[in-house]
């Protein structure tokens, strides 16, 4: 596991990536179609309102699109106590031996040697069953090591997918009480990118998600192109930040990987003037770990804050985050602190819609040392 690098600037306090955000513009439900979204142009001094799908437009030739091939487990599970006491599940991580890693919501913590009962399609069954084995990764933790099994031995990925449900945001919401089959079809999908592969993720890559396949063909067809990371995103990234002083923020641990041909195609993109568009701040925090590393595959602890020297990406483009979010930080870094607090005041302005399945915006470093607001 990579310590974690952290890169501020000292007169930032948490406090400063805050703002009054109305409930309204929180997103619910996706755009009808992925690309009809709204992109805002923030390349510039003066944003310029957009749809996703012209994207290709403020692109050039040579560029180089780097996605997060991600893919969203149905991750949440739930469970009965002995006693009748409902417990809900969002596994992390799936780990050797049948176990996996998992956050609990509980409203009292069972015993160690516990057995839940799970529930199955007709409901919770002794044939499926969590039992609780203790902390993780240590005693220290803050995830839950679970075995997870059945009569017939089967590995907990196939249990998983076979009772697990999509782990939607938290604000997110819906009645799961009263939630048709075809709205739960729905969230499944569309909370999925078009070329997710790589099982693992318990939230969504989301900037990815205004990706359809008439738009990469588009892109293809104008010399874009396209490599792949890895970074399976967990429920930590929408971990709160709870210190005023940044430097004493304990940042998630995401495990990434960077195949051989994305390193190649990163070399040869930087070769020909071409510019590295990363899509998600997933893909930065991969792209960056490796950059200041030289690890292709692990855990990184990565908290990228202003003040922070990148080193791959040279466009990124995010959907609007949570106010005092580590990806607020992360995109303050970025583009910087002025220049992004005053976009999203025009996005809001403008009921630009929020989160995992609002809009999105592109932005480029130009900004970085503009006067600090």
């Amino acid at each position: 596991m990579f310590p974690t690098i952290t890169h501020q600037t000292s007169s930032l306090q948490l406090s400063d990536f805050d703002f009054d955000l109305p409930d309204t513009l929180i997103a619910q439900q996706p755009s009808p179609v992925r690309s009809n979204s709204r992109l805002l142009d923030a390349t510039g001094l003066a944003p310029i309102d957009c749809i996703f799908h012209q994207l290709p437009s403020m692109l050039k030739s040579g560029d180089l699109l780097v996605f997060n091939d991600t893919k969203v487990i149905p991750a949440r599970l739930f469970g009965l106590k002995p006693t009748g006491g409902k417990v809900e599940l969002l596994i992390e991580r799936v780990l050797e031996g049948n176990q996996v890693a998992a956050h609990m919501r509980v409203s009292k913590k069972p015993d160690i040697g516990t057995s839940l009962a799970m529930s199955m399609a007709d409901g919770f069954d002794d044939d499926f069953r969590a039992t609780l084995l203790g902390r993780w990764p240590d005693e220290k933790g803050t995830l839950f090591r679970f075995v997870l099994s059945n009569n017939s031995g089967d590995h907990p990925d196939i249990l998983i997918q076979r009772h697990g449900h999509v782990p939607l945001p938290p604000y997110i919401v819906r009645d799961q009480s009263r939630e048709e089959p075809e709205e739960a079809q729905v969230d499944a999908m569309r909370y999925q990118t078009v070329f997710a592969k790589s099982p693992g993720a318990t939230a969504a890559p989301t900037a990815a998600l205004h990706f359809d396949d008439p738009l990469l063909a588009s892109l293809t067809s104008m010399g874009i192109s396209q490599a792949f990371v890895t970074l399976h995103v967990g429920a930590g990234t929408f971990q709160p930040v709870k210190t005023e002083d940044l430097t004493q923020h304990q940042m998630h641990s995401e495990w990434y990987q960077i195949p051989p041909a994305t390193l190649e195609a990163i070399q040869a993109c930087k070769a020909r003037g071409g510019r590295v568009v990363a899509v998600g701040t997933t893909t930065v925090r991969t792209l960056e770990s490796w950059a200041t590393t030289q690890f292709t595959c692990g855990e990184t602890t990565i908290f990228i804050t202003p003040g922070f020297d990148f080193q791959i990406v040279d466009l990124l483009i995010t959907n609007f985050h949570l106010p005092k979010s580590t990806l607020m930080m992360l995109i303050s870094a970025f583009a910087g602190h002025a220049h992004v607090m005053s976009i999203y005041r025009h996005a809001i302005s403008q009921s630009y819609r929020f989160y995992s399945f609002g809009d999105a915006m592109l932005l480029s470093k130009d900004h970085r040392d503009a006067k600090l607001s």
